[in-house]
């Protein structure tokens, strides 16, 4: 079957070094992704809560893998 580009699968990136990367809007991409994944969003954000910054990053990575992270 021959597909068109817009078919194509799209990537989800985030730039961490950009207002994306902040904290409080992380936890907002987590459940937000987390109801279209039918997970719990309110326990991953409470996990992510649970540390420091490298902590959240852990976390988010753990139930997004899909997600690709940027940090220059």
């Amino acid at each position: 079957m021959i597909r068109s580009k817009e078919d194509k699968p799209r990537v989800l990136e985030i730039d961490l070094d950009g207002p994306d990367g902040n904290a409080f809007s992380l936890m907002g991409n987590a459940k937000r992704l987390a109801r279209q994944l039918d997970l719990d969003g309110d326990k991953i954000t409470e996990e992510m809560k649970a540390g420091d910054y490298e902590h959240l990053l852990m976390v988010f990575q753990e139930y997004f893998p899909m997600v690709t992270l940027w940090r220059t």
